[in-house]
């Protein structure tokens, strides 16, 4: 799996559970489904910055992306591909 993808997956988890926890405080604020998003979103917060430091390649630029909290993840994907708008070799479609 190519740094990119990885990025970017787990910056789509790291979003999607932060939207779940603003769902879940907006609508019924369920004690049970905040216990567990929480610490789901803060290990995938984590994971991210881990993974953002690990493929920067060099950039900084990349892991501080990174440390944006939300969409941190899909910025830094973003950021470590040379040239977002050409397809690498992982990402042929079958």
């Amino acid at each position: 799996m190519s740094p990119r993808r990885l990025l970017h997956l787990v910056g789509s988890i790291e979003l999607a559970t932060l939207g779940l926890m603003l769902v879940n405080i907006a609508t019924v604020h369920a004690p049970e489904v905040s216990s567990v998003l929480g610490p789901v979103h803060g290990l995938a917060y984590t994971t991210t910055v881990v993974v953002a430091v690990l493929v920067m390649r060099g950039r900084h630029r990349t892991w501080l992306l990174a440390l944006v909290p939300g969409v941190g993840g899909l910025l830094a994907a973003r950021s470590a591909s040379p040239d977002p708008w050409e397809p690498g070799p992982d990402d042929a479609y079958v």
